[in-house]
C-alpha cells in the first residue's frame, strides 16, 4: 500500500501530473517523450518516491480499495480497460478530483479521438466500472 503524507502532496502530485498533459500515447512508454497508462501513473508517482506497478495487470490486489464516494485527488483509479470480458486490470490513472465533487482521472489513453496524456471526466468515460485504490 502507498500513503501520501500529507493534502499538500496529493495536490502537488496531481499539478505535476497535469504538467504532462498532451504529451503523446506511447506504447510502453515510461518517460516524458511518451506513456501508456501505467508507465504515465509509475512515472508520476516514482517522481514522489513511491512505488507501485510499473504495469496495469499488477495493480491486482496492489493497495486498499475505497468506494467511488470516498476517492480523494491523488488516488489510483484501475479499469479492465475498454474490454468489458476482460477480468484482469487493463487500464489505469490518477484521481485529479476533490473528495464530493464529480470524478475525473488523468491518464495516458490510446483512445483515436483523446490519445496522450489527458483527463477524463469518469461518468461520461467509454471504461467499465472501475476499482479505487486509497493514497
Amino acid at each position: 500500500m502507498f500513503k501520501l503524507p500529507a493534502v499538500h502532496q496529493q495536490d502537488s502530485l496531481v499539478r505535476f501530473a497535469e504538467s504532462f498533459i498532451g504529451t503523446p500515447y506511447v506504447y510502453a512508454g515510461n518517460g516524458e517523450r511518451g506513456f501508456d497508462c501505467s508507465g504515465f501513473v509509475h512515472f508520476v508517482y516514482k517522481n514522489f518516491g513511491i512505488e507501485v506497478p510499473r504495469i496495469s495487470s499488477a495493480y491486482s490486489g496492489f493497495g486498499e480499495t475505497v468506494t467511488l464516494e470516498d476517492c480523494q485527488k491523488g488516488d489510483i483509479i484501475l479499469f479492465t480497460g475498454t474490454n468489458y470480458n476482460r477480468a484482469s486490470v487493463g487500464h489505469v490513472g490518477i484521481i485529479v478530483s476533490d473528495r464530493g465533487e464529480p470524478i475525473r482521472f488523468i491518464h495516458s489513453s490510446s483512445s483515436r479521438k483523446n490519445r496522450g496524456v489527458t483527463i477524463t471526466d469518469y461518468h461520461n468515460s467509454k471504461y467499465p466500472p472501475g476499482r479505487i485504490l486509497s493514497s
